[in-house]
């Protein structure tokens, strides 16, 4: 299949699934984990590891450190989304995108307009305090006077509402990911690594034959991906959607 029949496929369709990861948002200024401008690259003389300050016992025991880490590695309060973003809304706008499934936890997607969002690893636009659970936006978390930002209501810790590692995804979202996938036409996986569990899983419940693989470098997946496109995501996505004659 070529491109023109790819793009072709993707128009036709009303029954298309995107699944994203960190690529989809390093258009927009966010670095994602494993590339010579990720996490890793940026700490590599850290005594922790990125996996290692982005865990439960690490948030529990370490709270400031973690969120010196968080505060500066994991938001970007100027990220805005781009032209990958919006080709997913035009794709939702159409009637053919059922959902988007996400592992980012910046938001971006919502942001651009996106209306069906399944956000694996929760988000940093949402936060509680881990004592009364009164709910606080991100500017109260990057306005708060204290490193670790306390809740008004109690002076309890306030938590990103993120997936750390060392806790589970949602049950309930994770089955909804499930259906989505099982039932998709088409299967758009873009700007993932797809090593990271339990969400890499997910797409082993895909069975049909068009699943589309958008990534610049190789994942345990290319084997039964119908299509791989080592390429930037924004670009893919806005060609697939554009309805002028290759």
């Amino acid at each position: 299949m070529n491109f023109s029949e790819l793009k072709r496929t993707v128009q036709e369709s009303d029954n298309i699934v995107f699944f994203g990861g960190a690529g989809t948002s390093t258009e927009s200024g966010i670095p994602d984990f494993r590339s010579a401008d990720g996490y890793y690259y940026i700490n590599k003389t850290s005594k922790y590891t990125p996996e290692e300050i982005l865990s439960r016992n690490f948030f529990l025991e370490h709270t400031e450190e973690f969120y010196q880490f968080y505060k500066k590695q994991m938001i970007y309060p100027n990220a805005n989304y781009n032209p990958g973003h919006e080709a997913l809304v035009e794709l939702e706008f159409r009637g053919q995108l059922k959902a988007i499934i996400t592992q980012n936890i910046d938001g971006l997607h919502q942001m651009a307009g996106s209306r069906n969002v399944l956000e694996l690893h929760g988000s940093i636009q949402r936060n509680h305090c881990m004592n009364c659970g009164t709910s606080y936006s991100l500017k109260y978390v990057l306005n708060s006077m204290n490193t670790v930002p306390e809740c008004q209501q109690c002076t309890g810790i306030i938590k990103p509402d993120v997936v750390l590692y060392q806790e589970e995804l949602d049950t309930k979202l994770l089955q909804n990911a499930k259906s989505y996938i099982a039932e998709a036409e088409v299967l758009i996986v873009a700007g993932t690594s797809l090593t990271v569990q339990p969400a890499a899983g997910l797409i082993r419940h895909y069975s049909g034959d068009k699943f589309i693989l958008i990534n610049k470098s190789a994942t345990p997946f290319d084997g039964i991906a119908n299509f791989i496109i080592p390429d930037r995501i924004a670009k893919v996505l806005a060609a697939l959607i554009s309805h002028n004659v290759d």
